[in-house]
């Protein structure tokens, strides 16, 4: 009956003893590793102590593959309580078994500041690469495939074990997301969605982002999703467009940002004719009068009602790129941003002609409302190289901003119409076979604040944006993997 053993990150004596004793009391656990760092010279009775660097390094991988001599090994990744559910054990046991699953997984009830709440997960997918996707912190593996992901492991990570090994056991099986609550945990970070959202460009953060990127494209290139640094050619010639440039805000209720949008848009000085075209999706507040204000007194601006009532952010992008008095690059402005200053829009389009890219993603800074620099300042995304900056977007969450794009690209690929990720989408498509040119300098400024799309979602919310961006990259995934595929073995 003892086919499980377990594995947990230990700095506490406390919350340990309470863990083990949870565990303990199913006939399934044979023995129990309390995982510390040297500097940790506790122990607890019926324990053994695996002494490493850090919990999330490759060597602790090793170490947990060393001892996995049962069926199956639990890791618990949290120094805080584990309290099982009911045979919650035997269920994660019971699925594993039957399944031969590589990784088993499932919801479980979080506690924050004292109030327990469900905190419901996602099921993983092919294209579930960001390093970030929460499989809760009770992970359920086949004993087995952890060993040989361990084996085949040759890279020496401090940040990126529990990372890369998740990927070298997808390889081999499957990571099976059980929907039913069988667990509660303690979680101490309680920011807000909109504050978590840029933990991945912290320069803090960056050693470890390095390792995860090494890790994901090694992952790549044993699936065949890997594309090398070669990218079309393109010549710029096509001359049937009205002006230059078009800067487009798709816009529904802004009236307390707008025209500052506006201003900084036509206060652009540039060598070349360019124009702003706003998609007014059929807005209510007074944000219709604004556009009209400005429009009678600057004819460069172009006000757009579409005909249709069911656009997202991206169905209105195409409206606009689509209209015929759209130039030959669409610049994007969100109608609660602005740019720096007056020389934004001529540093994009002079970054086409010199990078010879499809697409530019400059840098911003992040302001509150009164466009007052706040924390994290300057997101310039510098993890983008030419050599493997869109194997590392199936990873990461975001390209940046702003975005721009050769407007016959742009009408070819087409904007999916949602309202979250479909930015993400369209530039991994056009990363696929062109180059992304980059800015590192801010040229733009983008406002936080409680009505940003992302600024506090609810855990459904989260999951519902989590699983399109992760649908996203599993086609986009699938398409780079036909890439790698001879004729004949697409024939088949």
């Amino acid at each position: 009956m003892k086919q499980i053993n377990c594995f947990i990150a230990f700095k506490d004596a406390l919350h340990a003893q309470k863990t083990v004793e949870n565990l303990s009391k199913s006939e399934l656990v044979n023995k129990i590793y309390l995982i510390t760092d040297k500097n940790n010279e506790t122990t607890l009775p019926c324990c053994e102590i695996i002494q490493t660097d850090s919990f999330s390094s490759s060597l602790t991988i090793q170490k947990i593959a060393e001892k996995s001599d049962t069926q199956f090994s639990l890791i618990y990744t949290k120094h805080t309580t584990l309290k099982l559910g009911q045979y919650a054990l035997e269920r994660f046991y019971n699925i594993a078994n039957s399944t031969g699953a590589g990784l088993v997984y499932s919801d479980y009830y979080q506690i924050a500041n004292g109030v327990r709440s469900n905190l419901p997960l996602i099921d993983y997918q092919e294209g579930s690469l960001r390093d970030d996707f929460n499989f809760g912190s009770l992970l359920f593996y086949n004993s087995g495939k952890l060993k040989k992901a361990a084996a085949e492991t040759t890279d020496n990570y401090q940040f990126a074990g529990l990372y890369n090994l998740r990927l070298k056991v997808s390889q081999q099986a499957e990571l099976l997301h059980i929907n039913e609550y069988l667990y509660s945990e303690v979680e101490f970070d309680t920011r807000k969605s909109g504050e978590k959202l840029f933990d991945y460009v912290d320069p803090k953060n960056r050693d470890a982002q390095i390792e995860m990127e090494i890790a994901c494209t090694d992952h790549l290139k044993k699936i065949g999703g890997y594309l090398a640094p070669v990218f079309k050619n393109i010549e710029f010639n096509e001359s049937n467009f009205p002006v230059e440039a078009s800067v487009i805000i798709p816009v529904h209720n802004r009236v307390k940002t707008l025209e500052d949008a506006i201003k900084s848009t036509l206060s652009q000085k540039t060598d070349f004719p360019f124009n702003l075209i706003i998609v007014d999706n059929h807005s209510t507040d007074g944000t219709s009068e604004i556009i009209e204000k400005h429009a009678k007194a600057d004819s460069r601006l172009i006000h757009i009602i579409p005909e249709s009532i069911d656009l997202g952010i991206g169905g209105c992008w195409n409206t606009g790129a689509d209209s015929p008095l759209c130039g030959k690059f669409a610049v994007q402005l969100d109608s609660d941003d602005i740019y720096k200053d007056e020389n934004t829009l001529q540093t994009i389009v002079n970054a086409f002609y010199e990078q010879n890219c499809a697409m530019v993603i400059g840098s911003y800074t992040t302001t509150n409302f009164a466009m007052e620099t706040i924390a994290p300042g300057l997101i310039d995304h510098k993890e983008w190289t030419t050599e493997n900056g869109r194997n590392n977007a199936l990873r990461i969450n975001g390209l940046g901003a702003p975005r721009a794009f050769y407007t016959p690209v742009l009408r070819n690929i087409k904007v999916p119409n949602t309202s979250y990720g479909e930015d993400y989408a369209l530039g991994l498509a056009i990363s696929r076979e062109y180059q992304i040119g980059r800015i590192y300098d801010s040229i733009y400024l983008c406002r936080r604040w409680d009505d940003n799309s992302d600024a506090s979602l609810d855990v459904v919310k989260m999951n519902g944006h989590n699983l399109y961006k992760d649908k996203i990259r599993t086609i986009e995934l699938k398409a780079r993997k036909r890439l790698s595929l001879t004729p004949e073995k697409e024939m088949d």
